[in-house]
């Protein structure tokens, strides 16, 4: 078995390869990287009965993995390029081998891959930080689950300017439900799973719209959505329409968010899932 440990800030994510197999990702969180990567190795051998003797490699990835030094619990531990993670395990979770891999972290992430070819082409300030930041000023919660379900019993449409609301006549290409300006009709009686669904939309719709304009610069049309924000329940839905407005394809893998973790670990194997 290959290990491979996504270090976060505060979040570990942590996926064993055995057999070709991927086996039992999880998630571990702390108040720190180191406590968190000790943490989330310690409960993914318990869980998993694993044998420390048959554990081929340890490999390391994150930005939290700078504050790791030597090998862990004595195992021989590599450490990759969290770009190249994100690619090798996007690649293997979408059989593509041309596509922009789309990293959806705190901030965005763009990663080119063609065939062995692999190369960070940019990124966007705009994420799950973002989501987090603008819930904890609008709703004083640190809850992101709590925010994301209201959103779910929200209309972005009560808060967002689409473009029927400010054209009685039809423009080509673009149809009366497309935003034109993310809460450009917002007003101060708004309601709370309106502004929480407008939140969503906006950080979803911004990623979804520089996936195009990183279409348009490079020729390829098909996107993988990799990390937590491609799990949320609004995801395949905005995304949808983007595909349907762009002509873009977005796809979103098993296991997307432990897919930097899974790519760590076939950094070493050196063999596709």
């Amino acid at each position: 078995m290959v290990i491979g440990i996504d270090v976060g800030g505060s979040t570990t994510k942590i996926a064993g390869i055995e057999n070709g197999i991927v086996k039992a990702p999880q998630l571990i969180t702390a108040a720190d990287p180191v406590t968190s990567l000790f943490g989330a190795f310690g409960k993914y051998i318990y869980d998993n009965r694993i044998d420390l003797g048959s554990v081929e490699k340890v490999m390391l990835t994150g930005v939290g993995s700078a504050y790791v030094e030597g090998d862990l619990y004595g195992l021989p531990t590599g450490r990759v390029e969290e770009f190249v993670a994100n690619a090798l395990g996007a690649r293997a979770g979408s059989g593509l081998s041309r596509m922009i891999v789309v990293s959806i972290g705190t901030g965005t992430s763009f990663v080119m891959v063609d065939g062995d070819s692999i190369e960070h082409i940019g990124g966007m300030a705009i994420g799950g930080g973002t989501l987090q930041g603008l819930s904890r000023l609008l709703f004083h919660t640190h809850d992101i689950r709590h925010v994301i379900e209201m959103a779910s019993e929200g209309d972005p449409s009560r808060v967002d300017l689409q473009i029927k609301d400010i054209s009685r006549a039809e423009i080509p290409g673009l149809p009366g439900n497309v935003t034109a300006s993310n809460f450009g009709k917002a007003d101060i009686g708004a309601a709370p799973a309106d502004i929480a669904a407008g939140i969503v939309n906006m950080v979803l719709q911004a990623i979804g719209s520089a996936s195009n304009l990183v279409s348009c610069s490079t020729s390829v049309k098909d996107f993988v959505l990799i990390g937590n924000l491609s799990m949320l329940p609004q995801s395949r839905t905005v995304f949808d329409r983007i595909e349907a407005l762009y002509g873009i394809r977005m796809h979103i893998p098993e296991y997307p968010e432990y897919r930097t973790a899974i790519g760590a670990a076939l950094s070493c194997t050196g063999r596709s899932i």
